[in-house]
């Protein structure tokens, strides 16, 4: 007897005993003969019940079972008469005489439905029940697809000699553009770790340390608020390479991107390569965006557009009419823009070694050449408003390193969520993920964000003032 058989493996093991585990996928009845739709991860088979052919116990056992019950179960794969196979199924030709049965779990009718389209189904209720949501085959297949998405990355890059590192999930809290999820710290009452809203600092100081080329699949969180390409918390591919030019970094992921999509979405069509270059101001005065659809017919769900938007303006006005950086302050300007920065002049026409690629109409990405020295970093760090001792206060850690011997050096950071989604036909990014937010940014599932005990909040120092509204 064959001991654990994957479903997938079934046809190939045909007049051999099997034992095989996972869940009755529906149960059908026809008088002393019933049939198991019978599913694992790798797929779906038909079981046959036939009363002669099982053993006592698993005879008494077969009345009661259910949908989504944990079955153990031992057969023989039997051919399927012709004239009854079923060519839409990767086991269409073969069924399992079941002899034996062994319950390792029953199951309450589920409370969401598992046979119908995700739409069907009221979102809360799927990420209440997630457990439950993610056994449908288009939640599978959407997890299958993401996790060799990011084994064929790791992959790529490590035979490109980059090394993959991981960075913390506890830093300081600095002005990168968005809102901090911040940490109250019980040993230093009063303080607050911030959660990285990316590793940016972190990779600028590897290249410091001389790794030269680093990736990393890193989770990043923002407190902003959600939309269907956006979450709290979110994953990217995050790579820095030192002693390279924008073309550099561009050609490398263009060409990750080009065989990831040949390897893994090989039905899909990249509809130009090279792909075309935009630069920011053809983009906005040609498409009125800075990650444009450059689809010829936008209906084709098969069709990819990429494209690379470059020249990017190195800082853009506030409302209020101060300047803020276009994308974070660790972009350095192209050289020819150099001397304008330093003097702190000719600012709105300063042009940014900052480069995105968008896809289909969404920006799957964005880097830039870094400033690796002192003086720049400071210089935009005071265009934007930071006198010398506030700009020490967040960046003095930076400050310090780059006076080590910093190399040049430039990266990227793809949205990984936004692409797989893009990738697999999804318009929302909860679809590509195991366990996401709702748009507020709760998780039903866990009743979270939840309160906490008085001990712990008076333990770190923090009292819950309510608003007055």
């Amino acid at each position: 007897m064959i001991d654990r058989c994957l479903i997938k493996d079934i046809p190939a093991n045909i007049d051999k005993v099997i034992r095989l585990s996972g869940w009755v996928d529906t149960k059908r009845d026809h008088g002393k003969i019933s049939f198991i739709d019978f599913r694992d991860r790798s797929g779906i088979v038909q079981m046959v019940l036939i009363p002669a052919c099982l053993d006592e116990d698993s005879l008494s056992v077969s009345k009661d079972i259910r949908s989504e019950w944990v079955l153990e179960c031992t057969g023989l794969v039997k051919e399927r008469p012709e004239k009854l196979v079923n060519p839409d199924m990767l086991t269409g030709n073969v069924e399992i005489e079941v002899h034996s049965i062994k319950v390792l779990n029953s199951a309450e009718t589920p409370v969401i439905p598992l046979d119908q389209e995700k739409s069907e189904i009221n979102e809360e209720s799927r990420l209440q029940y997630r457990y439950l949501d993610l056994r449908r085959q288009s939640m599978r297949d959407n997890l299958e697809a993401r996790y060799k998405v990011t084994r064929f990355i790791r992959n790529y890059l490590d035979d490109h000699d980059f090394w993959e590192i991981e960075t913390p999930y506890m830093t300081k809290s600095t002005p990168e553009g968005a809102r901090d999820f911040v940490v109250p710290s019980r040993r230093q009452v009063g303080t607050f770790y911030a959660l990285p809203q990316s590793p940016q600092q972190y990779k600028q100081l590897l290249m410091t340390a001389g790794i030269e080329k680093y990736f990393q699949i890193a989770r990043c969180f923002r407190d902003e608020d959600t939309r269907k390409d956006r979450q709290p918390e979110f994953t990217q591919l995050d790579l820095e390479m030192s002693f390279v030019t924008e073309e550099d970094v561009m050609q490398l992921n263009e060409n990750l991107l080009i065989n990831l999509v040949k390897t893994h979405f090989p039905h899909k069509t990249i509809q130009q390569v090279p792909f075309p270059r935009i630069t920011y101001k053809e983009a906005m005065e040609k498409y009125g965006s800075d990650r444009p659809d450059l689809r010829e017919n936008p209906e084709d769900l098969d069709t990819l557009a990429f494209c690379w938007v470059v020249d990017f303006p190195q800082f853009e006005k506030n409302d209020d009419g101060s300047w803020t950086f276009s994308h974070n302050p660790f972009s350095a300007p192209k050289d020819k823009y150099m001397k304008d920065l330093m003097a702190g002049k000719n600012i709105e026409n300063i042009i940014s070694t900052q480069y995105d690629i968008a896809l289909n109409g969404y920006e799957i990405g964005g880097g830039s050449i870094r400033n690796h020295q002192v003086e720049p970093l400071k210089k935009v760090l005071e265009i934007i408003g930071f006198d010398e001792s506030a700009a020490e206060d967040a960046f003095g850690h930076m400050f310090q390193a780059f006076k080590s011997g910093t190399p040049p050096h430039g990266g990227i950071a793809w949205g990984l969520d936004r692409l797989v989604a893009i990738l697999q036909g999804e318009d929302n990014i909860r679809e590509v993920m195991a366990f996401p937010k709702t748009g507020d940014g709760r998780d039903p599932m866990m009743s979270s964000p939840s309160t906490i005990e008085i001990n712990q909040l008076i333990e770190l120092g923090i009292q819950i003032v309510k608003s007055k509204e």
